[in-house]
């Protein structure tokens, strides 16, 4: 497995996991970057969310491990109770602090901590939520060169999350969810 030197994040909670389910249909057989997805989500249910889609879709979709290596063509989700963060020699760690906007996995530290290793090899989706989590983790992936895109707040299940990223952000693209969907089946 080689290591990723691109990677794409997504944000999303309350209402963003039909639209996240449908992109990752549509990705192309292989891809080069990583794509990590931070989805709010009850560390007292067990969702399975991972194993589904990985036996649905028949592609590498895991939750994301302490000091696993982050791999091209993969698709990793941050497990539920942990923040997920990047480390500088690409991999991921866990960690079980204090929650963040109300949320652990957080969004804004998974970007956070992406944003300072990948700098402008990284793309963050904010999708639906009901809270402001992933606001300031856009906008430092902006602030080191990276790409940020935000579901068009119209089209967004529950708009408080997307509304909170235009905020926030200084130059954001706003995207239609087709435009999210073309995106991720145009990965090479």
């Amino acid at each position: 497995m080689a290591i990723a030197t691109e990677i794409i994040l997504i944000g999303g909670s309350a209402g963003s996991y039909t639209l996240i389910a449908e992109l990752l249909e549509n990705l192309p057989p292989t891809f080069e970057p990583a794509i990590c997805i931070v989805l709010h989500r009850n560390k007292h249910y067990d969702t399975q969310i991972e194993k589904s889609l990985s036996r649905k879709l028949k592609r590498n979709i895991v939750s994301a491990i302490d000091k696993i290596e982050i791999c091209k063509n993969y698709v990793y989700f941050a497990p539920a109770g942990y923040h997920l963060m990047v480390e500088p020699n690409f991999t991921f760690s866990l960690d079980g602090s204090e929650h963040i906007n109300y949320s652990r996995p957080s969004i804004d530290v998974l970007f956070e901590t992406a944003a300072q290793i990948y700098k402008k090899n990284c793309t963050a989706f904010l999708l639906s939520g009901a809270n402001s989590d992933g606001a300031k983790g856009l906008r430092m992936v902006e602030d080191f060169g990276g790409k940020i895109v935000i579901q068009d707040p119209a089209q967004a299940a529950i708009r408080t999350m997307p509304l909170a990223g235009k905020r926030e952000t200084l130059i954001p693209l706003v995207w239609k969810n087709s435009q999210i969907i073309s995106f991720f089946s145009n990965l090479n």
